[in-house]
C-alpha cells in the first residue's frame, strides 16, 4: 500500500522550502564531485548541477523505505512523520546510499568538466551555492514554494555574477531556462545544456575524436529534453561522430516513451511498471543503452535487471572524447 500522497508530497515541499532541497544533502556530500578538478569559485559562466545527480541514490533508497512502510504499521504514522521533519530532517535516516553508490552518479559532473575543458569551455562552479533547481516540486504543483525558491537560486546567481549557466541534466536544464523566466521578474541568465555547448563547439570535428567508439546503442531520449527543451539532435550527433551506431527505439526523439519518472516518489510499483515497458520497447532495439537523464537511468536500470545495460551518455562521450 502505497504512503498517503499528500503527506509525501507536504514533507517534500517543507524540505525545500526549509533545506532548499526536496531531500537535503549535506554540503560535503553534494560538492564531492569536485574535489581535485580545480574549478574556479564562481564567474560569468559556472557549470550547474542542480544537485540531481547527486540526489538519485538517496531518492532510490527513500524509494525502497516508502515501499516497506507502506507494507508495514508505521505507513499510518506518515502525518506524525512530517510534523517531526519540519524540525529534524527524517529523509536523512530514511535513505543511507554508500560511498560507491554516490560515487557512481558524482561521476557525471566529472565527466562533464572534463569534456568541456577539451572543447576549450572556460567555466567555473559554485560549490555550496549550486541549490537544487524545484523540479520535483514543480512537477508536484508546489508553485508558491518553488516561486520562493527559485528566487533564492536567482539571488545566488547575481551575488556570484553568474550570467550563462551550463547544465548537466534535463530537469535542471528545463526549470532554469524555461520555468525561471515565467515566474521570476528580471530572470536574465543564459542557459545551455552540456551536450548543446558541445555540440555548438563542433565536438566530433577538428580532432576532437582521437578515438573512435564502435557497436549499436539504443538511445531512450528524456521526456524534458525531447518534449520541453528542444534536445534531440544533439547527443545523436555526438554519439555517431564518436563512431557508435545508433538504434532508435518504438517511440523515440519527442514521441519518447516516459521512464516512470518523477512519480516513482508518490507511486513507486505504477513508476516501476513504466519502467518495465519501456526497457522492453529499448531491448528490441539493442543490449546497449544511452540515457542522459539520472533519473531516467536508475529507473531503467533497475527495472531491466541484468537483462540490459544502461550508460549515461557522458560517460561514452568522455571515453571518446577525454579519456
Amino acid at each position: 500500500m502505497p504512503l498517503p500522497t499528500g503527506e509525501v508530497i507536504g514533507i517534500l515541499g517543507d524540505n525545500l522550502r526549509l533545506r532548499n532541497s526536496v531531500l537535503p544533502l549535506p554540503t560535503k556530500v553534494a560538492t564531492k564531485w569536485t574535489e581535485g578538478l580545480g574549478l574556479p569559485h564562481g564567474g560569468r559562466t559556472v557549470l550547474y548541477t542542480g544537485l540531481m545527480y547527486q540526489l538519485i541514490p538517496y531518492i532510490e533508497g527513500l524509494v525502497k523505505a516508502q515501499i516497506k512502510m507502506g507494507d508495514s504499521w508505521m505507513g499510518k504514522y506518515t502525518g506524525l512523520g512530517r510534523k517531526v521533519n519540519r524540525y529534524v530532517n527524517v529523509s536523512a535516516f530514511m535513505a543511507r546510499p554508500s560511498a560507491e553508490e554516490r560515487a557512481r552518479y558524482d561521476q557525471v559532473p566529472i565527466n562533464v568538466v572534463h569534456l568541456l575543458r577539451k572543447a576549450g569551455v572556460q567555466f567555473g562552479a559554485l560549490y555550496e551555492d549550486d541549490l537544487y533547481s524545484g523540479a520535483l516540486a514543480y512537477d508536484l504543483g508546489l508553485d508558491e514554494i518553488v516561486v520562493e525558491h527559485a528566487k533564492k537560486v536567482h539571488a545566488v546567481f547575481k551575488k556570484r555574477g553568474v550570467k550563462t549557466v551550463i547544465t548537466i541534466d534535463p530537469h535542471t536544464t528545463t526549470m532554469l531556462r524555461s520555468v525561471y523566466p515565467k515566474i521570476l521578474k528580471g530572470y536574465d541568465i543564459e542557459v545551455k545544456s552540456y551536450l548543446e555547448v558541445l555540440a555548438e563547439k563542433g565536438f566530433g570535428s577538428n580532432g576532437h575524436s582521437p578515438r573512435q567508439l564502435s557497436g549499436d546503442v539504443v538511445i531512450h531520449d528524456s521526456c524534458v529534453f525531447a518534449r520541453y527543451e528542444g534536445v534531440v539532435d544533439e547527443p545523436r550527433e555526438l554519439l555517431a561522430a564518436a563512431g557508435v551506431t545508433i538504434r532508435d527505439p518504438e517511440y523515440t526523439g519527442r514521441q519518447t516513451w516516459c521512464c516512470g519518472g518523477p512519480v516513482e516518489s508518490l507511486y513507486p510499483i505504477k513508476a516501476a511498471a513504466n519502467a518495465a515497458n519501456r526497457v522492453a520497447q529499448l531491448r528490441a532495439a539493442a543490449p546497449d543503452c544511452v540515457t542522459m537523464c539520472p533519473m531516467c537511468f536508475v529507473n531503467l536500470s533497475t527495472a531491466a535487471g541484468d537483462t540490459m545495460r544502461f550508460k549515461d551518455i557522458s560517460q561514452y562521450l568522455r571515453e571518446a572524447y577525454a579519456s
